[in-house]
């Protein structure tokens, strides 16, 4: 198994276990398509500019780097890539909050108004490309490609953490570290708190440039963008902020529902696609210099199929007939370029099967409370 899969493979049993837990001890009400919108939101999107993100620290670091860290003791370039990348990162997120242009951007994780991990991963399809500016300096300064890699992993790990809906106060850590309760208070639905507490992993940061919100509201339990209409289509969710912005959309309001999909069906499409995507991540990792057809079309389907299923999760006709096409597509895939991802038969299979399903009406109701099949 390539390393890029455990971290994602932990990330989303955490995901699914934090959110079964807190179903059954009755701590939240989960919202099963939430969750999954936020699991889907831009997953292989995501992976395409976080490889070109790769390349560019690579050629950068190839090309145009100053070698600051030669002879240097190995502990003190990682001592000095985890600090540096913390305060890159501040920037990185306090920008994304005062310019428009990247609010666009991030709006989308903060639309967001359940806390819990799956909201960890919840972003926009352009978050990884906005980003490639800010950690170039890493690259400039000599800190090898491995390094960073690594320390980024850590950094997200905690980051992802902070978003879990179970961690109590923690006392002394908080003066130390931006915790889950600093956080909380950056996802709430007043501006004021949102904009505050921009930190990733250190509080240094917010201390130094006065943004830290040390005394938040009692009741912090009203999370997200006020006045969002919000729909699980990624493709959506990602470019809607853009047309706000320049003025093609005013509203952004939902689509009519024609049927509402039950949460199973829902489920374990998105599991099945995904299946996929981390066959995409073993075969090809983060290789965008040499892409192959089959690599491309791959590609292509499986960000067709994250917009196809949340279009039915939204209860859009169109949606389960894209569904419906990007699953035979995948079959059709497997059987031309057999080998190439492991297990893909399988899965393609199991995928034309949930598509039939759906598209027989099992697993769907009418907008209106009927049962569109028994």
């Amino acid at each position: 198994m390539s390393e890029l899969l455990i971290p994602i493979l932990f990330m989303i049993a955490l995901v699914f276990g934090e959110a079964c837990f807190l179903q059954v001890t009755g701590r939240q009400k989960i919202d099963w398509h939430d969750i999954i919108f936020n699991i889907n939101s831009g997953h292989i999107i995501l992976w395409l500019f976080r490889c070109l993100e790769v390349l560019c620290y690579a050629l950068i670091l190839q090309y145009a780097n100053l070698h600051l860290f030669d002879g240097i003791a190995t502990v003190w370039v990682w001592l000095f890539t985890l600090l540096v990348w913390d305060f890159c990162f501040y920037w990185l997120h306090r920008l994304h909050h005062e310019w428009r242009g990247l609010w666009a951007v991030h709006v989308v994780h903060h639309h967001g108004e359940n806390y819990n991990l799956s909201l960890g991963v919840r972003n926009s399809w352009y978050s990884s490309l906005t980003s490639i500016p800010f950690f170039m300096l890493l690259a400039l300064c000599g800190v090898p490609l491995s390094v960073y890699l690594a320390v980024s992993v850590i950094h997200y790990s905690i980051q992802f953490f902070n978003h879990n809906a179970l961690t109590p106060r923690l006392g002394w850590l908080e003066k130390i570290f931006i915790t889950p309760w600093h956080h909380r208070v950056h996802h709430l639905n007043e501006r004021r708190y949102a904009d505050t507490n921009y930190g990733g992993t250190f509080i240094l940061w917010d201390r130094l440039f006065g943004t830290l919100c040390a005394m938040p509201p009692s009741q912090m339990t009203a999370f997200g963008v006020k006045g969002s209409q919000l729909s699980a289509n990624p493709l959506r969710e990602s470019n809607l902020p853009f047309q706000q912005l320049i003025g093609t959309s005013q509203t952004g309001r939902t689509p009519e529902r024609h049927f509402i999909c039950a949460t199973l069906p829902i489920v374990t499409g998105a599991l099945l696609l995904f299946m996929l995507v981390l066959g995409y991540i073993q075969r090809y990792g983060y290789d965008i210099q040499h892409v192959s057809l089959a690599q491309a079309l791959l590609f292509v389907l499986l960000a067709a199929g994250s917009v196809a299923l949340g279009g039915v999760s939204d209860g859009q006709r169109w949606g389960k007939i894209a569904w419906c096409a990007v699953t035979l597509s995948l079959l059709v895939f497997a059987i031309l370029f057999a080998g190439v991802v492991p297990f893909a038969p399988i899965l393609t299979l199991l995928l034309v099967a949930h598509s039939v399903i759906l598209a027989c009406g099992m697993g769907t109701r009418t907008a209106g409370g009927k049962c569109e099949s028994v």
